[in-house]
């Protein structure tokens, strides 16, 4: 039976060089009239919503203000995104791609995407380095702003996109954030962290992921952790 491995994106794939946070502040401006820095804020394995909630919320805004402007706010920050993005200020972590291509062609894996992004704002990022073919299917963000429920959500478009079901025992989650790590734990996944965003070594060890790796790099045992042989 081939592994379901599931990527994070920020942080685990690339890094965005803030290009992100600026569209996104650029929405909440044009959308909601929040002017607030976003500074002080440590977004990394939040989903989008989930952000969006605690941003606003901070704010003063009530859950249904928020709720009946959000999709206007997505369509915004895509419109800024896309007009940012650009493969200059889009960084690849060290050893992704190599890790990628290797995977792809091996029998006993199947990719796929574990992020907090709504899913447009996935495919524009992974689009400034064409990477998204490596990732037919995923589950983001916009499909629940609870990343721990994601895990089930992957793995069902995964066996719509393969015809094979995957048990829990089967599924791989890499990340680099704590919340990576975490949703992992309830769904019985395997998971494997590296420091390649803002989240220290210290605090991913002390989640007890399952591997952890200092970066994506392949080598025989990143890729023993992975496809479990």
């Amino acid at each position: 039976m081939p592994r379901l491995v599931l990527f994070d994106i920020d942080g685990t794939i690339l890094r965005d060089d803030g290009v992100a946070r600026e569209a996104y502040a650029v929405a909440l401006r044009e959308i909601y009239g929040h002017e607030r820095s976003l500074r002080p804020y440590d977004f990394s394995g939040l989903t989008d919503p989930q952000i969006t909630r605690i941003v606003l919320g901070d704010a003063g805004y009530s859950s249904d203000e928020i709720s009946s402007k959000i999709d206007a706010l997505w369509e915004v920050y895509l419109r800024e995104m896309r007009s940012r993005i650009s493969g200059q200020r889009v960084r690849l972590m060290p050893g992704v791609v190599a890790l990628l291509e290797l995977l792809e062609g091996e029998g006993d894996a199947v990719l796929g995407l574990l992020t907090g992004n709504i899913e447009p704002g996935a495919r524009i990022k992974l689009g400034s380095h064409e990477l998204n073919g490596y990732f037919p299917f995923g589950a983001f963000g916009s499909d629940s702003a609870v990343r721990a429920e994601l895990p089930p959500i992957a793995a069902l478009r995964a066996a719509e996109h393969t015809g094979l079901r995957f048990a829990p025992c089967d599924v791989v989650i890499i990340g680099d954030s704590v919340h990576d790590i975490r949703c992992a734990v309830p769904y019985e996944a395997t998971s494997i962290a590296v420091p390649t965003g803002p989240t220290p070594a210290e605090a991913l060890i002390a989640e007890s992921p399952t591997h952890f790796f200092e970066t994506l790099e392949p080598g025989p045992r990143l890729l023993e952790a992975i496809l479990g042989r």
